[in-house]
Protein backbone atom coordinates (compact mmCIF):
# COMPACT_ATOMS: atom_id res chain seq x y z
CA UNK A 1 0.00 0.00 0.00
CA UNK A 2 2.85 2.31 1.09
CA UNK A 3 4.37 1.22 -2.40
CA UNK A 4 1.49 2.58 -4.49
CA UNK A 5 1.07 5.77 -2.37
CA UNK A 6 4.98 6.76 -2.90
CA UNK A 7 4.37 6.02 -6.58
CA UNK A 8 1.03 8.46 -6.86
CA UNK A 9 2.62 11.26 -4.87
CA UNK A 10 6.07 10.57 -7.07
CA UNK A 11 4.28 11.03 -10.33
CA UNK A 12 2.36 14.34 -8.97
CA UNK A 13 5.74 15.31 -8.13
CA UNK A 14 4.99 15.68 -4.21
CA UNK A 15 7.37 13.11 -3.59
CA UNK A 16 10.40 13.89 -1.54
CA UNK A 17 13.94 13.68 -3.27
CA UNK A 18 17.58 14.36 -1.85
CA UNK A 19 19.26 16.86 -4.29
CA UNK A 20 23.01 16.83 -4.36
CA UNK A 21 25.00 18.81 -6.20
CA UNK A 22 28.92 18.59 -6.19
CA UNK A 23 31.58 20.94 -8.06
CA UNK A 24 33.73 18.06 -8.94
CA UNK A 25 32.57 16.76 -10.79
CA UNK A 26 29.48 19.27 -11.62
CA UNK A 27 26.87 16.60 -11.25
CA UNK A 28 23.26 17.10 -9.96
CA UNK A 29 22.30 13.35 -8.48
CA UNK A 30 18.60 12.52 -7.37
CA UNK A 31 17.58 9.95 -4.31
CA UNK A 32 14.63 8.73 -4.03
CA UNK A 33 11.69 9.00 -3.91
CA UNK A 34 10.51 9.65 -0.19
CA UNK A 35 7.22 9.81 1.58
CA UNK A 36 8.98 12.61 3.78
CA UNK A 37 11.31 14.73 4.34
CA UNK A 38 12.26 13.29 7.39
CA UNK A 39 12.60 9.98 5.58
CA UNK A 40 14.88 11.29 3.03
CA UNK A 41 17.52 12.70 5.86
CA UNK A 42 17.15 9.54 7.42
CA UNK A 43 19.38 8.19 3.96
CA UNK A 44 21.34 11.15 2.89
CA UNK A 45 24.47 10.64 5.14
CA UNK A 46 24.76 7.44 3.16
CA UNK A 47 24.63 9.15 -0.19
CA UNK A 48 27.08 11.75 0.93
CA UNK A 49 29.83 9.11 2.32
CA UNK A 50 29.58 7.37 -1.34
CA UNK A 51 30.16 10.30 -3.50
CA UNK A 52 32.88 11.66 -1.06
CA UNK A 53 34.39 8.11 -1.34
CA UNK A 54 34.28 8.78 -4.96
CA UNK A 55 36.35 11.36 -4.83
CA UNK A 56 33.36 13.79 -5.52
CA UNK A 57 34.12 17.77 -3.88
CA UNK A 58 32.19 20.72 -2.25
CA UNK A 59 28.94 18.41 -1.99
CA UNK A 60 25.51 20.33 -1.03
CA UNK A 61 22.42 18.32 -0.54
CA UNK A 62 18.72 19.86 -1.10
CA UNK A 63 16.20 17.74 0.43
CA UNK A 64 12.81 18.89 -1.61
CA UNK A 65 9.26 17.83 -3.43
CA UNK A 66 9.93 17.75 -7.21
CA UNK A 67 9.99 14.60 -10.12
CA UNK A 68 13.41 14.54 -11.70
CA UNK A 69 13.44 13.95 -15.18
CA UNK A 70 17.05 12.49 -14.99
CA UNK A 71 18.97 10.81 -11.91
CA UNK A 72 22.35 12.23 -12.90
CA UNK A 73 22.68 15.23 -14.14
CA UNK A 74 26.34 16.41 -15.51
CA UNK A 75 26.86 20.08 -16.26
CA UNK A 76 28.74 21.24 -18.74
CA UNK A 77 31.52 23.13 -18.04
CA UNK A 78 33.55 26.13 -19.73
CA UNK A 79 36.38 23.94 -20.86
CA UNK A 80 34.24 21.48 -22.49
CA UNK A 81 31.49 23.87 -23.78
CA UNK A 82 30.88 22.71 -27.87
CA UNK A 83 32.09 19.08 -27.99
CA UNK A 84 28.90 16.91 -28.98
CA UNK A 85 29.85 13.57 -28.10
CA UNK A 86 33.62 11.88 -27.17
CA UNK A 87 35.86 10.69 -30.64
CA UNK A 88 37.32 7.29 -30.36
CA UNK A 89 40.74 7.44 -32.23
CA UNK A 90 41.23 3.57 -32.10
Amino acid sequence: MMELLLGLLNLLGLACWAEIKTENPKCTYYFGPFLTKKEANTYQNGYLEDLKGEGAKNIKITIKRCRPDQLTVFEETEEFKGFDKVVNFT
